[in-house]
C-alpha cells in the first residue's frame, strides 16, 4: 500500500510541479546571463572594458547576497505561492529596464537592483519542494529545476545573438531589444504562478486523501528523525560549522562556475569567430554537456543514497576542465576543457542542495539555504570581476581560467575532509510508513 501510494503521489507531484519550476527557472537563468550575449556589443556601445563590464554585471550578486535569507525567511511566513509570483514579476520588469542603461555606473545600479528582485527565488524553490518531496528524491528534483539552465542557454545563446541582430529597430540597439523581450515571459509566468502553484499538500485538490495522509507522515517522520539529534534556530542554522562549510564550497564552484560563463561568449570570438549567431550557437556547447551531467549526476547520487562523494567528483572534473581551457586557450581545445568544466559545475549541483535539508528544519532551514546560497553567489560578483581583470592586465584569457581552476581545488578539498554529515533520513526511511484507510 505505502509503495502504491508514493508512486501516485510523486507522479502527480512531478507532473504538477516539476514543469513550472522547469519553465521558471529557465526564464531566470535567460533574464541573468542574457549581459552575457549583450556583452558582446552592449561593451563597444557603452564603451566599457573587460574588467569594468565584469564587474557591472557580478553587481547582481550583491543585491542577491543582501537580501536573500530576507527573502527565503518572508517566503516561510507568507507562502510560496504568493512570493514566488512576486520575485519572478518585480525581476522581469527590472530585467526589461536594463535596456536603459547608459553606461557602466547605470549598468551596475540596474544589475544590482536586479539581483535584489530576484533574492529569493532558488533557494526559496528548493525550500518550496522540501514541503512536497522525501529526502531521497532531493537531487533530482534539484537537477530537474536547475535542467532549465540548459534551455536558458542552449536556447537562449540562438536567441539573444538573433536579437541582437535586430539592431536599429525601433530606433533601439540589438541589446536594448534583447533585455525588453526576453523580460516579458517571465512577467506573463508571475502572474500565472497564482494559478500554478500550491503552498503545501494538505492543501493540494490533485491528492487523494489517502495521498495527502501518507506524504504527510513521512515527512513528519523525516523531519523528526532531524530534529531528534538537533533543532536549530535561525541564527544558529546560519553560524553552523557545517553551513558554513557548504557556503564555502558552493562560493567556489559558483566563483568558478559564473567567472567562465559571462565570459563564453567572448572567449570564443577571441578564437576567430565574427560572427555573433555563430558564437551563440557554439556557446550551446559547454552547457548541453553541464546540463546532461547535472540530470544524470543527481539520479545517480539519489540511486546511490549519497551526496559528499558525488559532489567531490564533480568539483575534481571542474577543475580538470579550467585547467585544460587555461592551458589550450586560443584553440579550440579549450571549448573541450570548457564543456568537461562544465559537466563538473552542473554535476554539482544535485548533490550539493540535497545535502543542507539532511539536517536542518523550518525557518532554520529557509534561513541556511538561502545563507549558502547568497554567500555562494557572491562568487557571481567575483568570478567575471577577476577574469575581466586578469584579460585587461595580461591580454589573455588563460591567467583567469587558472584561478578559476584553484578555486574548483579548493571546493573539491572542503567536501573531502570538511563535509560529513549524517544522513538521519535515510535512516528514518527504513521504517515503514503505515497509513489507514478510513
Amino acid at each position: 500500500m505505502d509503495a502504491e501510494l508514493e508512486k501516485s503521489a510523486m507522479r502527480k507531484i512531478y507532473l504538477r510541479l516539476l514543469p513550472f519550476a522547469f519553465i521558471a527557472y529557465s526564464l531566470c537563468y535567460v533574464d541573468r546571463i542574457n549581459a552575457t550575449f549583450a556583452g558582446l556589443t552592449m561593451r563597444g556601445d557603452l564603451q566599457m572594458s573587460a574588467s569594468a563590464y565584469g564587474f557591472a554585471v557580478g553587481t547582481f550578486y550583491w543585491g542577491y547576497f543582501l537580501f536573500e535569507v530576507p527573502s527565503n525567511i518572508i517566503m516561510e511566513k507568507v507562502g510560496a505561492r504568493r512570493w514566488i509570483a512576486r520575485i519572478m514579476i518585480s525581476w522581469g520588469l527590472l530585467a526589461g529596464a536594463t535596456a536603459f542603461a547608459t553606461g557602466e555606473v547605470s549598468f551596475s545600479i540596474l544589475r544590482f537592483v536586479l539581483g535584489v528582485a530576484e533574492a529569493g527565488f532558488f533557494p526559496g524553490m528548493v525550500l518550496y519542494f522540501t514541503y512536497w518531496f522525501p529526502a531521497k528524491h532531493h537531487a533530482r528534483i534539484v537537477s530537474g529545476i536547475l535542467a532549465g539552465f540548459v534551455v536558458a542557454v542552449a536556447g537562449g545563446a540562438p536567441i539573444s545573438t538573433a536579437l541582437l541582430s535586430l539592431d536599429g529597430m525601433f530606433g533601439l540597439h540589438g541589446w536594448q531589444i534583447m533585455f525588453i523581450a526576453e523580460a516579458i515571459p517571465t512577467v506573463l509566468l508571475g502572474f500565472g504562478t497564482f494559478f500554478i502553484m500550491t503552498d503545501r499538500p494538505e492543501q493540494a485538490s490533485f491528492l487523494t486523501d489517502a495521498e495527502k495522509t501518507w506524504l504527510s507522515t513521512k515527512l513528519a517522520a523525516e523531519r523528526a528523525a532531524k530534529e531528534s539529534v538537533r533543532t536549530f534556530t535561525l541564527w544558529e542554522g546560519m553560524y553552523n560549522p557545517t553551513v558554513l562549510l557548504l557556503a564555502l564550497n558552493y562560493f567556489g564552484i559558483v566563483t568558478a562556475s559564473l567567472g567562465m560563463l559571462f565570459f563564453i561568449p567572448q572567449i570564443i570570438k577571441s578564437l576567430g569567430v565574427t560572427d555573433n549567431m555563430t558564437v551563440g550557437w557554439l556557446t550551446m556547447v559547454p552547457y548541453i554537456c553541464g546540463g546532461i551531467s547535472l540530470v544524470t549526476w543527481g539520479r545517480v547520487s539519489d540511486r546511490m543514497n549519497e551526496r559528499r562523494w558525488n559532489l567531490l567528483a564533480a568539483c575534481c572534473v571542474s577543475t580538470i576542465g579550467l585547467v585544460i581551457a587555461g592551458l589550450t586557450m586560443g584553440t579550440w581545445w579549450a571549448l573541450i576543457g570548457m564543456s568537461i568544466a562544465a559537466m563538473g559545475f552542473y554535476g554539482s549541483k544535485g548533490p550539493f542542495w540535497a545535502m543542507p535539508p539532511m539536517f536542518l528544519t523550518g525557518t532554520a532551514a529557509a534561513a541556511s539555504l538561502a545563507w549558502i546560497n547568497c554567500i555562494g553567489n557572491l562568487g557571481g560578483f567575483f568570478g567575471p570581476w577577476y577574469v575581466g581583470v586578469i584579460k585587461d592586465l595580461t591580454g589573455s584569457y588563460a591567467g583567469g581560467l587558472f584561478g578559476l581552476a584553484a578555486l574548483g581545488l579548493g571546493a573539491a578539498m572542503v567536501a573531502a575532509f570538511g563535509l560529513r554529515i549524517r544522513d538521519v533520513t535515510a535512516e528514518a526511511a527504513r521504517q515503514p510508513i503505515r497509513v489507514t484507510q478510513g
